[in-house]
């Protein structure tokens, strides 16, 4: 039985872009810093360090340089790990999913296989599968990244390890979170990949510490003292940053790229920084 009064520092980082004008894969990014308190996670003094990318959609909006400057930026986080989200790929405006859109995973993984020195775990989305999951995640497996679908592995770090699960995608029916905690001890650390972040209120019953999501893209459209216009399912409740569902975080990420109408406005894109810290003494 883990300890549920344990405690530690989160750190979470994000970098997002400062101008919403220019074209997505023009634009400059920035930082800032949140840190909260939460529970224990193992790991040496420094923390143990993850960044997080998630709904790049290359295709029309998103290209090479967008992805490779958001690339950079993961990188200069000196990562133990870097995750990817899901929805990799996309399609043309007036376009219908297909083949063809999930080719643009082909392209998008050549990019993300540039990335040395640093394990790379990766989760399908709802847009790879209404395109071709086979397509995406083939493209991704055939360039080195290992895709998590409903499936666990551990990474050790010194004496320390910590547990990353990956679900299919939940809005397709496909996630199956027993099956990928199959092998977990319910002692041990645990990271969920989850590409809807709603799907932590089913993810909270389980020995889960901390959710990664992507999906809502923060909304695409969001007003000054209103919000989000509009959010997809499964990503109504916890749409945008760090949230807690019992004693379960959940995090969402922005996105990088956009779907129809390719647009944002005051929401940013996004590239995560989350570093976990062991317990402080009592």
């Amino acid at each position: 039985m883990r300890n549920r009064n344990a405690r530690l520092l989160t750190e979470v980082r994000i970098a997002n872009t400062e101008k919403i004008s220019q074209p997505i894969s023009d634009r400059c990014f920035g930082g800032r810093r949140h840190r909260k308190r939460r529970r224990a996670f193992p790991g040496a003094k420094d923390g143990f360090r993850i960044a997080q990318i998630s709904d790049v959609h290359f295709g029309p909006y998103m290209g090479k340089s967008g992805l490779e400057r958001a690339l950079q930026l993961a990188q200069s986080f000196q990562p133990d790990l870097l995750v990817l989200t899901g929805d990799f790929v996309s399609h043309s405006f007036g376009g219908s999913n297909g083949p063809r859109g999930a080719r643009y995973a082909e392209p998008c993984a050549d990019v993300l296989a540039a990335v040395k020195g640093v394990p790379v775990l990766a989760i399908l989305g709802n847009h790879d599968h209404w395109n071709n999951a086979a397509i995406v995640e083939g493209a991704l497996k055939d360039r080195g990244i290992q895709v998590l679908r409903n499936h666990s592995i551990p990474l050790q770090r010194g004496h320390s390890r910590i547990w990353i699960a990956g679900v299919d995608d939940a809005l397709v029916r496909a996630a199956d979170l027993g099956k990928a905690l199959h092998d977990v001890p319910a002692s041990e650390t645990t990271l969920l990949l989850a590409h809807e972040p709603d799907f932590a209120d089913y993810a909270a019953r389980f020995p889960v510490d901390l959710q990664l999501s992507g999906h809502s893209h923060g909304g695409q459209v969001r007003l000054p003292g209103i919000g989000a216009l509009v959010l997809p399912a499964l990503a109504e409740k916890y749409p945008i940053g760090l949230n807690q569902v019992g004693s379960l975080q959940v995090y969402t990420n922005r996105g990088l790229g956009v779907i129809n109408p390719p647009i944002r406005f005051y929401c940013p894109p996004e590239v995560t920084f989350v570093t976990l810290f062991p317990p402080q003494p009592v």
